[in-house]
């Protein structure tokens, strides 16, 4: 195992803007860290750079605590499992978990203990002698991840590595990401654009934008205490919904909010150095909303998802969709109706007009 450190780490090709903006990141012995951003968010170059596929223009990398700026990619102590399972079809799965041992000079009953541990990890020792074209999807995978396990790196490096797989087998994958990461208590990266991945896999998600990292923390905190609009539209589906507002009364340390209704409404943040008349936007969470009278919403669509009905509506004063969830053992309304909603204080945000959430009260029980 092996702990990172990236202290203020920049990249920028020629003279051309950087593309990743002075990173600042710890990462444990034994963590499972995601990077999660949409496309051309930096997490990959990211994870290119801590692999020494990508050269660091600025700032530094630590790796056990060695500076590793300059090593040579095969000494840093890492494996990396890509997108492309990248095996080789002549092969079959031993030789190819075995290769990058045979490199290094290994052969005989040690090699082959390393391969026979990894497959029996990842339960594909009764594959180990067919060739790749004879194996499934998630087969592969695995046997990308076996070639990574034998060299017992101090990190594991993965790049989008279920993006090819199909939804029911991204879930069995997850499921055993989880297991093995469990089992090796190795320190392992993992970059994803798909929240669902990063939620159900990170002890710690990192979320990325143009370069910069946006949040990090748990996923229990970025989902419920999201440090801006980013991130807090980002994580969640369907997203949290955003209502535009004016701050109509600061009373010490509390606000309340116009909504476009022109209704009233005071989230339990607090007030930090809001004033009368600011421009905000307050957001909640589908599953945070139910009936009630809060706000009334004129239904325009409405999802029966078997265990949830996602109802989607407009409030006067507003034409942008709001996205309700609510039992499903409730008739779902019809389109042109109206259904009363109910705004929950303590599981509202706040965000001001800069996008940066106005914090919640510390007794406040998410």
């Amino acid at each position: 195992m092996a702990s990172l450190h990236l202290s203020n780490v920049t990249k920028h090709y020629d003279d051309k803007q950087p593309v990743i903006h002075g990173v600042d990141l710890e990462i444990g012995d034994g963590e499972f860290v995601v990077f999660v951003g949409p496309s051309g968010c930096g997490k990959s170059t990211l994870l290119r750079m801590i692999a020494g596929l990508e050269q660091i223009s600025g700032g530094q990398l630590h790796i056990g605590g060695k500076l590793a700026n300059d090593t040579p990619p095969a000494q840093r102590g890492l494996a990396m499992v890509f997108q492309s399972y990248a095996l080789y079809p002549h092969m079959t799965v031993f030789d190819n978990m075995a290769f990058a041992l045979k490199l290094a000079g290994q052969k005989g009953a040690q090699l082959n203990e390393a391969v026979q541990r990894a497959a029996a990890i990842l339960q594909i020792g009764h594959l180990l002698d067919r060739k790749p074209k004879e194996l499934s999807g998630g087969q592969r995978q695995r046997v990308a991840i076996g070639r990574a396990i034998v060299r017992k790196p101090g990190v594991f490096l993965f790049d989008e590595p279920l993006s090819n797989l199909d939804a029911s087998l991204r879930v069995q994958m997850r499921v055993e990401l989880s297991r093995l990461h469990q089992d090796l208590k190795s320190t392992m990266i993992y970059v994803t654009h798909d929240q669902v991945e990063a939620m159900t896999l990170g002890q710690r998600i990192v979320v990325m934008n143009g370069g910069r990292i946006e949040q990090a923390g748990t996923p229990h905190q970025l989902y419920n205490h999201p440090a801006n609009l980013f991130v807090a539209g980002f994580l969640g589906a369907p997203k949290m919904n955003f209502i535009k507002a004016t701050v109509a009364q600061v009373v010490g340390s509390r606000i309340v909010v116009r909504l476009p209704d022109g209704s009233l409404f005071a989230p339990e943040v607090e007030a930090g150095d809001a004033r009368v008349e600011d421009q905000v936007t307050l957001g909640v969470r589908p599953e945070h909303m139910g009936p009630g009278d809060t706000i009334t919403l004129t239904v325009a669509h409405a999802e029966y998802l078997g265990d949830q009905t996602v109802v989607y509506g407009s409030m006067s004063g507003d034409a942008s969709l709001i996205a309700v969830k609510l039992a499903p053992d409730r008739a779902p309304p019809s389109a042109g109706s109206t259904l009363g909603v109910q705004l929950l204080p303590h599981r509202s945000h706040l965000f001001n007009a800069q996008g940066a959430a106005f914090l919640h009260p510390v007794t406040n029980k998410h």
